[in-house]
C-alpha cells in the first residue's frame, strides 16, 4: 500500500511538471492579453465578469470536457488527439464513408497540432522574458535576442534526451504553482471581495449587459486554457488518476487564485494593467519571479517538443507521413525519442514566430484559431466514440455534446477575428501539414493498387520455383518484407533475375500497423507454412508500439512456428521503389511530383524497422502512378 502511494506521489508530480506546463504558464499573459485587446475598460464590473469569464472557462474546458469526459477515452492506455481518432474510426468501422470523413477530420486536427506547436513555446517563453522589460525598461531591446537563445540551446539539447533533467521538471513545476497560489492569496487577502468573481453569475451578467464586446473577448479569454490537450496527450505517460490529482490537487487552485489575485491587484493598482502578472510581485522578488517563470515556461516548451516526437512517429505509422529518422535517448525508455527533422523544423518555425511577431501580446493574435478548432475536432470525435463505440443512451450524450459545441464554437467563431492579425500563421501552417499527410496518404494508396495489377499470387509462384531446373538453391534464411501478403515481393523477383538462387529457407514477412495503441505480444504475429521451408509471416503492431522485426521473428521461432534464426545466416530483402509521376493517374501531377520527393526523402525502411544493416540487401525497382 505504501508502494502504490508512492508511486501515486510520484506520478502525479511527474504529470505536475510535463502535463500542466503551458496551462500553468498561462497566467503570464491571459488576463494582460483581455484588458489590453482594447475591447475593454478597466472598471470594477469589467474585472469582476472577466475573472468570473475565465474562472468557468477553466472549469467548463479543462475540468468538465478533459480530465472528467475525455481522459475517459483511452484506447488501451494511450491517449491523444491520433488516440481518439483511433477510437472514433473503429467505432464506426461498419460506415465506411462516415469513417473515411472522421479519418480526415482526425488528421486535419493532428495538423493543427503544429500550429499550435509552434506559438505556443513562442508566446510563452517571449512572456516570461518580458518580465525583465518591468524590472527595467532598458533590457526591453533584449528580450527577443534572449527569447531566441533559450528556445535555440532548447532544441540543441534535444538530442541528448531529457531523461536526466526530466526529474526535475515536477518540482520546478511544483514551486512555480506554489508561487502561483501564494502571490495569489497575498493579493486576494488585501482585496478579499475579489472572491465573488468565483460566481458564475458575473460572467452571464457581463455577457447579457454586453454580449458583443463578451464574444470579442472569448478570444483573448482562450489563452487561460493553453495547453488543454496535453491533458488527453500524455495519458499514456502517466495514467488518469495522476493527472487528475495534479489538476484538482495543485494546477487548478493555484491557476485560479493567481487570477483572483490578478484580479485583486487590477481593482487597486489599474495602471498594472500593461503586466499583472509581474506586477504582483514585491520589486525584490521580480528577477528570481523571472527566472522561474522562464524555467516553466521551458519546461512547458519541452513537454510540446517532446509530444511533437510521439504524435510524429504515431501518424507515420498510421501511413500518414513518410518514414522519418528516429533516434532512441534512452536504453530503457522506449518512448525517449529524437527526430532531428521534426526537431529543427519546429525550432526554425517557432524562431520565425518570435522575430516576425516581437512581442507576446502580438502573438496573442495568431493564438487560440488552431487550439479552439482543435477543441471542436475533439467534441465531434468524443460524440462518436462514447455513442456509437461505448453505446451510451442517445439523449445524454447528444445533450453534453451540444453543450461543449456551442462552447467551442462560441471561442473558435471569437478567435476567427483574429486571422487577418496572425490567426493564419498557425492555420497555414497546419493546412501545409495536411496537405503533405493527404499526399503520402494517397500515394501509399496508388502504389499498393499499382502493385495489385502487377502482383503474381505467392503459392503458385513458388510452385513453379520448386520445378525449375535454373533456380539453385543456397544455404541461409531469406527474408523478404512485402506490403503486400500473399503476393511475390518484387525483391524475389529482382534476386531470382540477377542471381538466380533461392535460399533454403524463405520467409515472406508483411509488417501491419493497426489504428490501436498496442497489440498484445499474443496477438502480433501471424504465421503460415506453404511448403518447402516457406513461410508466409504477418506481423501486427499498434501506432505506440516499436516495429522491431527481428525482435519479433526471434519471438516467433522461439515457438517453433518459423525454423530458427541465425544472425550469420539471415539476409533481408527490401525492394528500394523510385516512383515515376504521370499526367492523368492518381492524383494531379504537382502532388505526384511531390510524393515522388517524399518517397524519395523517406528514411530508411531498414532503420524502421530495425533490421540489422550488414544483413540488409536493397532492390530496385520502378513504379509509375
Amino acid at each position: 500500500m505504501h508502494s502504490a502511494k508512492s508511486s501515486l506521489t510520484a506520478l502525479t508530480l511527474g504529470a505536475l511538471g510535463v502535463v500542466y506546463g503551458d496551462i500553468g504558464t498561462s497566467v503570464l499573459y491571459a488576463l494582460k492579453e483581455v484588458f489590453n485587446s482594447g475591447h475593454i475598460s478597466l472598471t470594477p464590473e469589467h474585472v469582476y465578469g472577466v475573472l468570473s469569464l475565465v474562472v468557468w472557462t477553466v472549469t467548463v474546458i479543462v475540468s468538465l470536457k478533459y480530465v472528467t469526459l475525455v481522459l475517459r477515452a483511452d484506447n488501451r492506455g494511450e491517449g491523444g488527439l491520433v488516440a481518439m481518432l483511433a477510437l472514433a474510426a473503429q467505432a464506426v468501422e461498419g460506415h465506411p464513408r462516415l469513417r473515411k470523413v472522421l479519418m480526415a477530420i482526425g488528421i486535419f486536427g493532428t495538423c493543427l497540432f503544429y500550429g499550435d506547436g509552434v506559438i505556443t513555446p513562442a508566446i510563452s517563453v517571449l512572456s516570461a522574458v518580458e518580465g525583465l522589460a518591468v524590472l527595467s525598461p532598458r533590457f526591453e531591446s533584449s528580450v527577443v535576442p534572449l527569447t531566441l537563445a533559450i528556445l535555440l540551446a532548447l532544441f540543441a539539447v534535444q538530442k541528448r534526451g531529457t531523461a536526466g533533467i526530466g526529474r526535475w521538471f515536477g518540482p520546478i513545476m511544483l514551486v512555480w504553482f506554489l508561487s502561483l497560489a501564494g502571490l495569489g492569496i497575498w493579493h486576494i487577502a488585501h482585496h478579499p471581495t475579489i472572491l465573488w468573481a468565483l460566481s458564475p453569475h458575473y460572467a452571464l451578467q457581463f455577457i447579457w449587459d454586453e454580449p458583443g464586446i463578451a464574444f470579442l473577448l472569448l478570444g483573448a479569454v482562450v489563452l487561460c486554457v493553453t495547453g488543454a490537450e496535453a491533458l488527453y496527450a500524455d495519458l499514456g505517460h502517466f495514467g488518469k488518476r495522476p493527472i487528475r490529482h495534479a489538476w484538482f490537487g495543485v494546477a487548478m487552485p493555484a491557476l485560479l487564485l493567481n487570477y483572483l489575485g490578478q484580479g485583486a491587484l487590477l481593482l487597486q493598482q489599474p495602471e498594472a494593467v500593461s503586466n499583472p502578472f509581474f506586477a504582483m510581485a514585491p520589486r525584490a522578488l521580480l528577477l528570481p519571479l523571472v527566472v522561474l517563470a522562464t524555467a516553466a515556461t521551458v519546461i512547458a516548451s519541452q513537454a510540446l517538443i517532446t509530444g511533437a516526437f510521439s504524435v510524429t512517429k504515431q501518424v507515420i505509422q498510421l501511413g500518414y507521413l513518410p518514414r522519418l529518422q528516429v533516434l532512441h535517448t534512452s536504453e530503457t525508455d522506449t518512448g525517449q525519442i529524437y527526430m532531428p527533422l521534426v526537431n529543427w523544423g519546429l525550432c526554425v518555425g517557432i524562431a520565425l514566430a518570435v522575430i516576425f511577431f516581437q512581442s507576446s501580446g502580438a502573438l496573442a493574435a495568431a493564438y487560440g484559431i488552431a487550439v479552439t478548432l482543435d477543441m471542436l475536432i475533439t467534441t465531434i470525435l468524443t460524440f462518436f466514440v462514447v455513442r456509437w463505440g461505448w453505446r451510451y443512451p442517445l439523449l445524454p450524450v447528444a445533450a453534453a455534446t451540444l453543450f461543449f459545441l456551442v462552447v467551442d464554437v462560441s471561442f473558435f467563431a471569437s478567435n476567427l477575428i483574429k486571422l487577418p492579425d496572425g490567426g493564419w500563421f498557425p492555420l497555414a501552417i497546419g493546412g501545409a501539414m495536411f496537405v503533405l499527410m493527404r499526399t503520402w496518404h494517397t500515394g501509399r494508396q496508388l502504389i499498393t493498387a499499382a502493385m495489385e495489377h502487377h502482383a503474381l499470387p505467392l503459392a503458385s509462384f513458388l510452385d513453379m520455383l520448386r520445378h525449375d531446373s535454373n533456380v539453385t538453391r543456397v544455404a541461409g534464411t531469406a527474408v523478404f518484407l512485402s506490403s503486400q501478403a500473399g503476393t511475390v515481393p518484387s525483391a524475389l523477383l529482382h534476386n531470382l533475375k540477377h542471381n538466380k538462387v533461392l535460399h533454403a529457407r524463405n520467409l515472406f514477412v508483411t509488417v501491419r500497423h493497426h489504428e490501436v495503441a498496442h497489440i498484445p505480444v499474443s496477438q502480433r504475429f501471424n504465421a503460415t507454412d506453404l511448403g518447402h521451408e516457406c513461410w508466409q509471416v504477418i506481423l501486427h503492431f499498434g501506432f505506440k508500439d516499436e516495429p522491431h522485426v527481428p525482435a519479433a521473428l526471434y519471438l516467433l521461432a522461439s515457438r517453433q512456428t518459423i525454423p530458427s534464426l541465425s544472425d550469420m545466416e539471415t539476409s533481408y530483402f527490401l525492394s528500394r521503389d523510385i516512383i515515376v509521376a504521370q499526367r492523368g493517374h492518381g492524383m494531379v501531377l504537382w502532388r505526384e511530383k511531390l510524393f515522388a520527393q517524399m518517397y524519395r526523402n523517406a528514411g530508411s525502411a531498414a532503420d524502421f524497422l530495425h533490421l540489422p544493416h550488414r544483413s540488409v540487401v536493397e532492390l530496385g525497382s520502378q513504379i509509375v502512378i
